[in-house]
């Protein structure tokens, strides 16, 4: 009896500690889940509040949606490029033809950004270069 009950205990120990490993894997996955997606939930919103600030400061970027420059100075945005203000400058019946705000704001290279009363500013900033004209911190 003593040999079946030992077999048992041991069993049942080994029980124990496979559930144990279970856990602390499970742990560890939850864990490195968590961090990559608070790093790419930062790496899309790192820009936020530079955004705003540009907003306030009536940083505006005139583009057009099929202008692969003005596509690449949203990529550097991320998911912060909502908060900046922007002017599409293509027409709804030709898009090779200028919006009338656009051709009223001096826009004819794109993307360009103009800072307040100031005439724009042509070709793909760096956020350095932005923050430099508009006064706004980089995070």
């Amino acid at each position: 009896m003593s040999e079946e009950r030992r077999k048992r205990q041991q069993e049942q120990q080994g029980g124990e500690s496979t559930a144990k490993k279970s856990i602390v894997y499970a742990v560890i996955l939850l864990l490195l889940v968590g961090a990559y997606l608070a790093g790419r939930y930062y790496k899309n919103h790192k820009y936020d509040s530079f955004a705003r600030c540009l907003a306030s400061k009536n940083a505006k970027m005139y583009g057009l949606y099929w202008c692969p420059h003005c596509a690449d100075q949203k990529r550097e945005f991320g998911a912060a490029f909502h908060y900046v203000p922007y002017v599409e400058c293509a027409s709804e019946n030709n898009p090779h033809e200028l919006t009338a705000e656009c051709k009223a704001a001096g826009a004819k290279l794109f993307p360009s950004w103009q800072f307040g009363n100031e005439p724009p500013k042509e070709g793909v900033l760096t956020m350095q270069e932005l923050s430099q004209k508009a006064g706004c911190s980089l995070p």
